[in-house]
């Protein structure tokens, strides 16, 4: 189906890079109106300039920047119909390791920011009519690791939060719905950062932990996120999209 979006306007953060620049790609394919944002300027206007679509600088910690960011999209678009909570870091270390500074921060960036996205877009998603509101978490929001106290934490967070949003949008308006997505580990720029200070097999040993013996794509999470965005899941609200290869059925 082509123009699964005519007509809406979404806003995806992180957009610079990984999931985010593969999301913008997929929306604007299918007739939305796209815009992302990040704190990286120079990858942020490439994908802009890439995909046509438009840019808006943010860091996602700051609630000042996500006020500007969405009254600078309701004053070009007077609506916003999807929000895609993507912007996101990753981080290793075990509860023993793991300093104080990097807790704060990767819970600032990975969880703090979604709750932002949700508080400061919705007022502007409820008067625009049918909403959908997709955070990404990931699969270690659901199965723990010994070396992901923080990221396990703060993702966990993130599942738990889209369905207290979720239920207060079915009671506050029938019209915005809140899912999270969880991916396992994907070929993005995180993992590769994540990789960079271990040794040449662990790539390895991540495919092993994954039934169908591969990561996953960006595509893989970017058409997840397409399903939830459009109104083909008008009926799925408070509940996650799990793209995992089977690694959670174990």
């Amino acid at each position: 189906m082509a123009n699964r979006l005519k007509e809406k306007v979404a806003l995806i953060t992180g957009g610079a890079a990984g999931f985010g620049k593969k999301t913008a790609e997929t929306l604007k394919a299918e007739g939305a109106v796209v815009y992302i944002s990040d704190i990286n300027v120079e990858g942020g206007e490439k994908v802009a300039k890439d995909f046509n679509v438009n840019f808006l600088q943010q860091d996602v910690t700051n609630t000042d920047d996500w006020e500007r960011v969405i009254n600078e999209i309701n004053n070009k678009e007077g609506k916003l119909h999807i929000l895609v909570n993507n912007a996101g870091i990753g981080y290793m270390g075990d509860v023993e390791s793991t300093t104080n500074e990097a807790w704060d921060m990767v819970h600032k960036v990975d969880l703090d920011s979604v709750f932002y996205g949700c508080k400061y877009a919705l007022p502007l998603m409820r008067d625009s009519g049918n909403g959908s509101i997709i955070n990404i978490s990931s699969i270690s929001g659901i199965v723990a690791g010994h070396n992901f106290t923080a990221y396990n934490s703060a993702k966990a967070a993130v599942r738990h939060l889209s369905k207290s949003v979720a239920l207060h949008c079915a009671r506050t308006t029938n019209l915005v719905r809140c899912n999270s997505v969880h991916p396992v580990f994907a070929r993005t720029e995180i993992l590769e950062a994540l990789l960079s200070d271990t040794s040449n097999d662990m790539l390895t040993k991540l495919e092993r932990q994954i039934p169908v013996r591969k990561l996953a794509e960006v595509d893989d999470i970017a058409n997840a996120i397409l399903f939830l965005a459009s109104d083909e899941s008008k009926m799925i609200t408070g509940t996650e999209i799990v793209i995992d290869g089977g690694l959670s059925a174990q």
